[in-house]
């Protein structure tokens, strides 16, 4: 618990003025330094491997597939064209969203808070823990880009369930990791696709 809380803690930091706390290198170390402290088994190796990038490149393709279909709704385009986006593009896209976003949440969220509150409560009520967290943690990402705090929670807790759920099945971290990089990264493109038309 009182990882989940330090994790919720940590993301209410992101819109202070302390040295290094949005650069993304420095959050992908912190994830990973923090997986590795809490004895996480990230599964980057062998057949935990193989099966993360199986059943991630399924999820992966579903999530495409989802973000393409939702720009056929005129409001879901109208949201994305009203976003104010991080510049410059390519860093955003190549360095951002891969390592300050994806790597870091992944390891500290699936691999370091998912290993700790599976010991602590077991498997389904440590993944609903890390999935309680991870909707916490997007509070402030949803004040500041003025969408709806309950709204963003709810989605982003279901979508932290369901990435536990591809990590405990494929037995790596490279499976969620694969399907929320495509969440993201599809989400920008699309973004920047409609506003640059």
């Amino acid at each position: 618990m009182a990882l989940a809380a330090g994790l919720v803690g940590h993301s209410a930091t992101a819109g202070l003025a302390i040295p290094g706390r949005r650069h993304p290198v420095v959050q992908a170390v912190l994830g990973v330094a923090l997986a590795h402290g809490a004895g996480a088994r990230l599964g980057l190796r062998g057949p935990q491997l193989r099966a993360g990038l199986r059943i991630g490149s399924v999820a992966a393709s579903a999530v495409a597939v989802g973000v393409a279909v939702s720009l056929a709704l005129p409001g879901v385009r109208a949201a994305m064209a009203a976003r104010t986006l991080p510049g410059p593009a390519w860093k955003w896209l190549l360095v951002r969203i891969p390592l300050g976003t994806v790597c870091s949440e992944e390891a500290m969220y699936r691999g370091a808070l998912g290993a700790v509150a599976a010991r602590a409560f077991g498997a389904r009520g440590g993944r609903l823990l890390q999935a309680f967290a991870f909707g916490l943690s997007h509070v402030v990402d949803a004040r500041a880009a003025g969408e709806p705090v309950v709204g963003t929670v709810l989605v982003t807790g279901a979508a932290g369930w369901v990435f536990g759920w591809l990590a405990e099945r494929s037995g790596s971290v490279v499976a969620p990791a694969l399907a929320h990089l495509t969440v993201n990264e599809a989400g920008a493109l699309a973004a920047l696709a409609i506003q640059r038309r």
